[in-house]
């Protein structure tokens, strides 16, 4: 029987920085691996998420120059938390200006979640600077996936939870979650904002796994990441992250030709699994791997071997 695929060996980056954006933005990235080496750029989830030193952990240092960064508001990005000049197209000119910075002319593109988004959009918009294309727990952000987290859906499956999501607002606001948590998450009151920071983040750090994870709760529990964290998605989702109705999938003939792989959990609740298999239609290109036994996030057993593999499979030459 084949062993899963683990992360490599911790590993520090050979070089950190930060730039300058505009609009008051500073963006930290850092570089891994082998200077020189296979260009790759990791995509976090979120929006908010941030990076960690695991995401270095997926590729193999020997093969890949890695650029991995904290998109605007986050991590140690500054404004943190700053909704001002934070939209999806903004952090597209971001990574456009690294891959300048890094000097690569393309590079294998790597996204989970709200990183897969980032990194669909990426690939659809700059076509001709992506080597590769890695997604897993794929979400094109429609109104029915939003809502399916957001509203209902999710809600029959952790009815516990949900009941703890909801406990910040008020019975008359419920009928649109996103709108309440907007107006408690921008009130000028930091207590508010606290609350409704720490019940949206932990309504997700304790749904995206198939079975409970402390070590997610506590993450997504901390006071500094569920700030930034509850309050970039919010502002991404009440404004539909930017993006028309439907465009991911309706451009995804711009990713033929471009090799990838597409990784998703058979029973990933914020990304249900339809939309990545209708990505894999659309994309034949990218081999698709359907993760039974897993949910959404990236360090589960099944998802995490098939990431692996993927980026070995891309950085071993032709």
């Amino acid at each position: 029987m084949t062993s899963l695929r683990t992360l490599y060996p911790p590993i520090e980056p050979y070089k950190t920085g930060f730039l300058d954006v505009g609009d008051g933005h500073r963006i930290y990235y850092e570089r891994c691996g082998t200077p020189g080496g296979k260009p790759a750029v990791f995509l976090h989830g979120g929006p908010g998420g941030g990076i960690t030193p695991d995401h270095r952990r997926l590729f193999d240092p020997a093969r890949y120059d890695v650029l991995l960064f904290d998109q605007r508001g986050c991590g140690r990005s500054t404004p943190h938390a700053g909704l001002d000049a934070n939209t999806t197209w903004h952090l597209i000119d971001d990574i456009e200006r690294l891959r300048e910075a890094a000097g690569v002319e393309k590079w294998l593109v790597f996204g989970g979640s709200w990183g897969s988004t980032l990194a669909l959009v990426y690939a659809e918009t700059h076509t001709k600077r992506v080597s590769e294309l890695i997604v897993r727990g794929v979400y094109t952000v429609t109104r029915a996936e939003v809502e399916w987290y957001y509203q209902h859906g999710v809600s029959q499956m952790f009815p516990e939870k949900w009941e703890r999501f909801q406990a910040p607002i008020p019975e008359a606001e419920r009928g649109d979650m996103i709108a309440a948590y907007r107006k408690r998450l921008t009130s000028d009151d930091a207590a508010i904002r606290l609350e409704a920071a720490r019940a949206w983040s932990i309504w997700e750090g304790e749904t995206i796994t198939l079975l409970p994870s402390a070590k997610l709760s506590d993450v997504h529990a901390d006071d500094h990441f569920a700030l930034a964290f509850a309050r970039l998605e919010n502002h991404y989702f009440s404004n539909g992250c930017w993006l028309e109705e439907g465009q991911i999938l309706r451009d995804a003939f711009r990713l033929r030709g471009i090799k990838g792989a597409i990784v998703h959990g058979r029973y990933d609740m914020p990304c249900p699994v339809r939309y990545a298999y209708a990505l894999h239609k659309a994309w034949p290109e990218a081999t698709f791997h359907l993760v039974e036994g897993a949910g959404h996030a990236w360090s589960e057993p099944g998802i995490l071997d098939q990431l692996v593999r993927a980026t070995d499979r891309f950085g071993t030459p032709v």
